[in-house]
């Protein structure tokens, strides 16, 4: 189509400029077709859904559009990474609103793969375990008898300690009451056969949640099955108003000590060392030292380590020259049997790392202490080792680090761990298993973060936080790589995803990557936020979208990247 424009009101004029090409006659014309409409578009500014793709999309709180996460993505997300902490683009009563309706649409699908979700969640891979016991409430309240047995048969695997108990006790009340289900799983939770571990439970977790145990007997009737029992909970409602002159038996020979310590607080270092108490139960009532605290730290699990690093430091059991208990430090810490046993989950490790490196600056510990240099690097080990990493694929990885300002906002953790720091550790422990990688961070450009395998965690998150800036644009990477010819065997970003601030889509960059430089390049998108939305392209049978701050993620990656998924 050719238009020629003249002023108006005078057909003999000058026609107007601009021009684009001289016609015979001496006339100018300027060229305008609609081709630029009507063609098939590779390119959808990410304000936009994609012609033809509509129905695959929705917007996100960003504005941007991206395709709709499927309903199972979308539960193990918020199972892994939880809804209680708000993110940059919505609070947390928003996001554990969506949860609970998520949960109940796949509740009334499939039970039993909710149920297989939870205790996938619950096993040590969850931030904490929360949500897995938020979602087993609602599962209680399935409506088919599927939902009501699929409840019953993993509650003794959620519900694992007192703490655990007293939780799940709070959110039934809240939220359905206690029924004949409820009732029976209540009863037999506190009818465990193993009564010495029972008694454990109760002494170690005399109330949490607004609960005490004497409250959980009286609502749920328990007949004690054994005269260990029936003592037990004889203490729990009336207590010992006179000391037994012996140990009644070995389930109950904690329960002695802390009663005999309740009495004797000056002898406080024979009850630890007799009875085996915990911190939680002799600090109510005994006087703790540095000698009470050398007691205890011997026995000490890795949970309770981990927490107690500082108040270790601060009361001098551990000092730079005090080689023995370092020694013990670094071999439950630095051990992925332990670590894997006591579901120590490399957030975990990473907020103790944090919490120890400021010297009681963060957290909230009331103490301050001087770091030992050797505790940190126990720490940095720790974190690598709760990763699950197999041998090298030889393959070359590309990680996208979302460093937008989104990501630095958004805080899982009272500590103030951000997505970004979070992100960061994951891609070095990925990048740590693997000889071939490049790892940058992405925003509205894509930059060097200058992150290296040698890199330290502490180190690599410095330099990440440091880059926080600007919107979100996922698919820089993708041109960065197409521009300098990087011929990625694997893509990882590692993001909230919600991308919006693009001249074209993630997923119309990777194919434009795959017909210029690797046709058979694959892409990871590790999401760290419990959103709906997802960056993968459905009908991509060689993308994969991943939930966040699962510790088998690095391994996941790996057996994508040799062909094994």
């Amino acid at each position: 189509m050719r238009v020629i424009a003249f002023q108006a009101g005078d057909m003999g004029a000058t026609p107007i400029l601009p021009i684009s090409k001289c016609c015979p006659d001496g006339l100018k014309e300027i060229v305008m077709t609609y081709k630029f409409f009507v063609q098939n578009k590779t390119q959808t500014p990410q304000s936009q859904p994609i012609p033809g793709r509509e129905a695959d999309m929705i917007q996100g709180r960003s504005d941007g559009w991206m395709f709709k996460a499927d309903l199972w993505n979308v539960l193990r997300r918020c199972l892994l990474i939880g809804t209680a902490q708000g993110a940059y683009y919505a609070g947390k009563q928003e996001l554990t609103g969506e949860f609970v309706e998520v949960l109940k649409q796949a509740i009334a699908l499939n039970p039993d793969r909710v149920a297989s979700e939870i205790l996938y969640a619950s096993d040590g891979r969850a931030i904490n375990n929360s949500a897995p016991l938020l979602a087993l409430v609602l599962l209680s309240m399935g409506e088919t008898v599927e939902a009501k047995h699929a409840f019953q048969s993993i509650f003794p695997q959620v519900v694992r300690t007192g703490s655990h108990f007293y939780e799940w006790l709070s959110y039934t009340k809240a939220m359905r009451g206690f029924g004949k289900i409820v009732r029976e799983a209540g009863k037999s939770w506190l009818s465990n056969p193993d009564a010495k571990g029972l008694a454990y439970q109760l002494l170690k977790y005399q109330q949490r949640q607004g609960f005490s145990h004497r409250d959980a007997l009286r609502l749920f009737h328990v007949k004690p099955p054994t005269e260990d029992h029936n003592q037990l909970f004889q203490w729990v409602i009336q207590g010992w108003e006179n000391l037994p002159q012996e140990i009644p038996s070995d389930a109950l020979a904690q329960i002695w000590w802390y009663e005999w310590l309740k009495r004797n607080p000056e002898r406080t270092h024979e009850a630890i060392a007799k009875g085996r108490l915990t911190h939680e139960m002799a600090a109510p009532v005994g006087k703790m030292d540095k000698r009470a605290w050398q007691l205890l730290f011997n026995d000490m699990p890795i949970g309770a380590m981990l927490r107690n690093l500082g108040s270790l430091t601060e009361l001098d059991v551990l000092t730079a020259d005090n080689r023995d208990n370092l020694k013990r430090v670094a071999k439950v810490l630095n051990s992925a049997e332990h670590l894997r046993k006591g579901r120590i989950h490399p957030i975990d490790v990473l907020k103790a790392l944090k919490t120890y490196q400021s010297g009681g600056q963060l957290g909230r510990s009331q103490k301050t202490w001087q770091p030992v240099p050797r505790i940190v690097d126990i720490l940095e080990q720790a974190l690598e080792l709760s990763f699950e990493v197999m041998q090298p694929t030889g393959k070359v990885f590309l990680h996208a680090i979302d460093v937008s300002g989104s990501m630095s906002y958004y805080s899982v953790s009272s500590i103030g761990l951000t997505c970004c720091e979070i992100a960061t550790t994951m891609a070095l422990a990925t990048a740590k298993a693997e000889p071939h990688y490049v790892i940058r961070g992405f925003a509205t450009d894509f930059r060097d973060l200058k992150i290296t395998a040698r890199d330290s965690f502490r180190d690599a998150i410095a330099k990440a936080s440091n880059q926080n800036f600007g919107g979100t644009d996922a698919a820089v990477a993708y041109e960065w790589a197409i521009k300098h010819k990087f011929k990625a065997d694997v893509f990882c970003f590692w993001t909230d995803c919600e991308s919006w601030a693009g001249r074209k889509h993630p997923s119309q960059a990777l194919a434009e990557y795959r017909r210029k430089v690797n046709p058979g390049a694959k892409a990871v998108y590790v999401t760290l936020a419990p959103y709906n939305i997802s960056l993968i392209d459905p009908q991509d049978s060689m993308s994969w979208d991943i939930a966040g701050f699962d510790p088998g993620t690095p391994r996941l990656i790996q057996m994508i990247a040799a062909g094994e998924l």
